[in-house]
């Protein structure tokens, strides 16, 4: 079976690059017209705008989503442009490098860490629902982490704005069911990526890393975008407050 997004419409944010940019091509190739966010990396945006089809099926918004005034335009963009919004995806986000121990974090890299990973999915969410509501229907998918899992030492302020996700999208699951919205979750481990790129390119800190996981490599970007399209599709109509993880193996949660 195909999935099929013709006539829907989908919104990701962070949609630049790595897992953002996997998922949009996945959502664009699947029929669906889809605008997505992006901060700093314009040249990157409008070349996939291009690999997409053109304005016609995609639009690039720059939107800083830790902002709520932000998130507001980038969603009534989306309703602008295309008439209605049908998927968000919430995957932007930061981690941080290198490593920082809890009695030298300052507030300001905590609050950064915050605003963006978790600030800035409420942000979306907030705005997106009454359109959801409205159409009687719709899909939310937050990017969370292993770390949200687990927990991460020497990152623990990342690892707490993705559990913090995590208990948003299972309290969220509940409070939208009755108005047919499904909420859920995808928790990637370590994915080849930009924010991964310190890792990737130490030795030991990948061999490390790989160790670790039973599958003994790092996952590409499309191994999570395609369970990102799973869940926005109809092979998922009966599953919402669910993390799916995607890790290969390394942290193994029911």
């Amino acid at each position: 079976m195909k999935i099929i997004l013709e006539h829907q419409v989908a919104l990701v944010t962070g949609g630049s690059r790595g897992i953002g940019a996997a998922t949009v091509k996945l959502f664009a190739d699947a029929g669906a017209k889809v605008i997505f966010s992006y901060l700093r990396a314009a040249r990157q945006a409008q070349e996939l705008v291009k690999a997409c089809g053109g304005a016609g099926r995609a639009l690039a918004v720059r939107a800083d989503v830790a902002n709520v005034a932000g998130a507001k335009r980038l969603i009534q963009a989306a309703i602008r442009r295309f008439g209605r919004l049908d998927i968000l995806v919430a995957n932007a986000g930061i981690w941080n490098f290198p490593p920082l121990p809890i009695e030298k974090m300052s507030e300001r890299e905590w609050d950064e860490m915050m605003a963006i990973n978790l600030k800035g999915v409420y942000a979306v969410i907030h705005h997106a629902v009454p359109q959801m509501i409205k159409q009687r229907g719709g899909r939310i998918i937050v990017v969370s982490s292993t770390a949200g899992q687990r927990g991460e030492a020497f990152h623990t302020h990342y690892a707490a704005s993705k559990g913090g996700v995590i208990s948003l999208v299972k309290g969220l699951s509940t409070e939208l069911a009755p108005h047919q919205i499904l909420v859920n979750c995808v928790a990637p481990g370590w994915i080849e990526t930009d924010m991964a790129r310190p890792v990737l390119k130490s030795r030991g800190m990948r061999s490390k890393a790989i160790a670790a996981i039973p599958l003994r490599r790092f996952g590409r970007p499309e191994e999570v975008a395609m369970p990102i399209l799973f869940l926005a599709s109809s092979m998922a109509t009966y599953m919402t407050g669910e993390v799916v993880n995607i890790n290969g193996g390394s942290v193994l949660c029911g």
